[in-house]
């Protein structure tokens, strides 16, 4: 019964989404209809993602959480690509990025940690996170020092370089954690909760849902850069955080559920893998897809960004490599996302 109450408060969300959006010429109204919209749409990416974890394990299942829930920024940054709006999407990018490791996660580790004194996951798995992220930083880091000693068509080529790099690592990184050394990233945790679902329709349930998430997603960024310019919100800003938070509703949804149920384990790797999959396939892929459609876009970030990026990277590593965290962690988390969401409104 709760269930299906659910799922009827869920279609009713979505159609209300969806009338604003077609019928209504009322911005604030279609910004704030979507908005709700993806709220209950991110819960049920959640229930799915929780169910087909059960099946599949926490590395796989929040690695199949990160690669859906990924999907709609995917989506809307290419859409920003083809209009040309490179500034904006590079923003989105380090919104996302680092809204995954400090909100997500630390929101994850807070309420989790409100429940469990401690909870425990693989810090081998933490250890091979944080070298990952730390090649992401470089690959970054070296276009921007040698922009001004390089013409433009050769940033060019070394952003196609580096995209083509951080793809083939990322890859191999799914190879060596899913195959050569899975059982050296093993969970550590035991599933007490049964699924709500069997295997088949739990799988279902989340590609459904990720559609219907990237569908609102959409609608929901073309009515926030409207509401944006109104309210005086700067486009990196508007990039970094406004369109970072909602792209990662799915994954707030997710790994907070998780987590108040013991499950630290899997709310990390959904958080940080989020990170990784937008630094190392998300990001690249942007670039080389932005050659195709032949309005090339290099992979220099500004110094905000990158500053950012880095600071995130710093934290996380610092709070994940025992392998163990407790509420006040994730305190030390959100402080450091509201620093930075703090500085770049004021840009």
């Amino acid at each position: 019964m709760k269930l299906r109450l659910f799922f009827t408060v869920v279609g009713a969300t979505f159609l209300l989404a969806a009338y604003a959006h077609y019928f209504s010429e009322n911005e604030m109204f279609q910004f704030i209809a979507a908005a709700i919209s993806v709220v209950f749409l991110a819960a049920w990416l959640g229930k799915s993602t929780e169910s087909v974890a059960h099946y599949a394990g926490d590395r796989i299942g929040g690695f199949l959480n990160a690669t859906f829930g990924n999907a709609a920024e995917l989506i809307i940054a290419f859409f920003l690509v083809k209009e040309g709006l490179f500034e904006m999407v590079k923003a989105s990018i380090t919104g996302a990025i680092i809204g995954n490791m400090l909100l997500v996660l630390g929101l994850s580790v807070l309420m989790g940690g409100l429940k469990y004194k401690e909870q425990k996951f693989n810090s081998r798995l933490a250890g091979h996170n944080a070298s990952l992220m730390m090649l992401a930083i470089v690959a970054l880091f070296i276009p921007a020092v040698f922009i001004r000693e390089l013409p433009p068509v050769k940033i060019e080529t070394l952003s196609i370089v580096i995209a083509v790099l951080l793809i083939l690592a990322y890859v191999l990184w799914l190879v060596f954690s899913m195959i050569t050394h899975s059982d050296f990233l093993s969970d550590i945790e035991e599933h007490e909760s049964a699924p709500l679902w069997s295997k088949g329709v739990s799988i279902l349930m989340l590609a459904i849902s990720t559609i219907f998430v990237a569908i609102d997603s959409e609608w929901l960024v073309h009515s926030v850069q409207h509401v944006s310019k109104s309210l005086g919100w700067s486009e990196l800003f508007v990039g970094a955080f406004v369109i970072a938070i909602i792209g990662n509703a799915a994954e707030h949804s997710a790994a907070m559920l998780l987590a108040m149920k013991g499950r630290i384990g899997a709310a990390v790797e959904i958080a940080i893998g989020s990170s990784l999959q937008i630094a190392l396939f998300v990001a690249p892929t942007l670039i080389l897809l932005s050659f195709v459609l032949g309005k090339p876009m290099n992979i220099v970030f500004t110094s905000f960004e990158l500053a950012a990026i880095g600071v995130a990277t710093f934290i996380t590593i610092s709070i994940t490599k025992d392998g163990a965290t407790n509420w006040f962690e994730g305190v030390l988390l959100l402080a450091v996302y509201i620093i930075l969401g703090t500085a770049f409104f004021f840009v």
